[in-house]
């Protein structure tokens, strides 16, 4: 029987359907057309939803996000993750990544199991696509907010590989100016799991090898990574202009000026560019201290930092990012989301079955109304989240 969603702004990859009608079967987008829906689509569905005209848009994906609500996947608790998932489709988020940080080798391999546990679609949730392993693998030197002490390189072949070896890991961050960590970004290529530049402090040259051997992406650009310079440009100068990189982007204007963003945007487009929040567990909760990782930190005014000043991930939610870089970038909607949806389905290799409304692609959406306020959002054909 299906549900039908009419009179609605549907922002496909290549135009906005005003009005439009979207048809769903089972978990999947069928038929999108213009205008009005046909009357056979009117009669024979089982649920219609009138969209008052509002947008109608792809869910967003958060390939970059530790935790939120006061949970993290670092709890390795099954309850942890379904609180984070249900807070993610609040905020327009239909999938993601559990992403980890360096600890010791027993609490990651907990951590991937407990993601294991919860893999694919959560009641009331977003779905959880697998596991993003930021480090261990990293340059201490550029360690950020990472605790110092478990970040090494990869030396110990049979400890890294039964980290990769875990069915869920689908993108591995590390540094790739270290000899040690070579055989690692090759082992990863061949098995399809895609590789970040992060924590690093490559230069330009050693990032040229990096991308030859297959490394296709940049943990939080800009953070965390040696500078561009006009005599070393560096990772950021590597991302800037490399058309086999994708740039993470933490667009909470903290992380990155809203001038570096537009950029990054003039340089690279939409296209360059993935919208991730890099959220902690304190997002969502009020301004205060917390403990993140055994450690104080300090939450003001959309600010997470150690109490030395260091950046601590972000409080940062994925459809107000999709709202600051537009804004920073002076892109319309259209053209920005596709940062924050499919653009991020294609750099983990997702994107023939979510990240965008068409005709075959899982029902991951959601609507929002002209004041930016999330309506519903839907999950594989299901209503997860209503507004009250």
């Amino acid at each position: 029987m299906g549900t039908l969603i009419w009179n609605a702004q549907i922002y496909t990859p290549a135009e906005i359907l005003s009005p439009g009608w979207l048809l769903i079967e089972n978990r999947t987008i069928t038929r999108i057309g213009r205008g009005q829906p046909p009357p056979a689509e009117l009669e024979n569905t089982h649920e219609k939803l009138d969209a008052a005209h509002h947008r109608l848009l792809p869910g967003l994906i958060d390939l970059h996000i530790h935790g939120a609500m006061g949970f993290e996947f670092m709890d390795a608790d099954l309850h942890a993750i379904e609180e984070i998932a249900q807070f993610l489709v609040q905020h327009g988020v239909t999938a993601f990544l559990a992403t980890t940080w360096a600890a010791p080798h027993a609490t990651l391999l907990k951590a991937l199991d407990a993601i294991g546990n919860a893999y694919g679609r959560i009641r009331n949730g977003a779905t959880l696509l697998g596991a993003y392993l930021e480090g261990p693998y990293m340059n201490p030197n550029r360690a950020g907010a990472q605790a110092i002490q478990f970040i090494r390189q990869a030396t110990n072949h049979e400890e890294a590989l039964s980290l990769i070896h875990h069915e869920m890991v689908k993108v591995v961050s590390l540094a790739p100016e270290f000899p040690e960590n070579f055989w690692l970004i090759d082992t990863c290529v061949s098995r399809g799991i895609t590789v970040a530049a992060g924590h690093t402090s490559a230069t330009y040259e050693q990032m040229q090898v990096a991308v030859a051997r297959g490394v296709r992406l940049l943990t939080h650009c800009f953070n965390a990574m040696s500078p561009f310079h006009h005599r070393e440009p560096g990772v950021v100068g590597a991302g800037m202009t490399m058309p086999e990189l994708r740039c993470e982007l933490i667009a909470d204007n903290v992380h990155v000026h809203p001038l570096a963003q537009r950029i990054l945007y003039q340089l690279r487009g939409c296209e360059g560019i993935v919208l991730v929040s890099d959220s902690t567990r304190v997002t969502g909760l009020p301004d205060g201290q917390y403990i993140l990782d055994n450690r104080p930190v300090q939450v003001k005014q959309g600010k997470v930092a150690l109490l030395d000043g260091t950046l601590a991930g972000s409080g940062l939610t994925l459809e107000q990012a999709l709202k600051n870089f537009a804004k920073a970038a002076g892109v319309p909607l259209e053209e920005a989301i596709l940062s924050a949806s499919l653009y991020p389905a294609r750099a983990i290799g997702i994107a023939h079955q979510k990240g965008s409304l068409e005709p075959g692609k899982d029902a991951d959406l959601f609507l929002m109304d002209e004041d930016g306020n999330i309506l519903f959002t839907m999950v594989e054909g299901k209503i997860v989240y209503r507004r009250s």
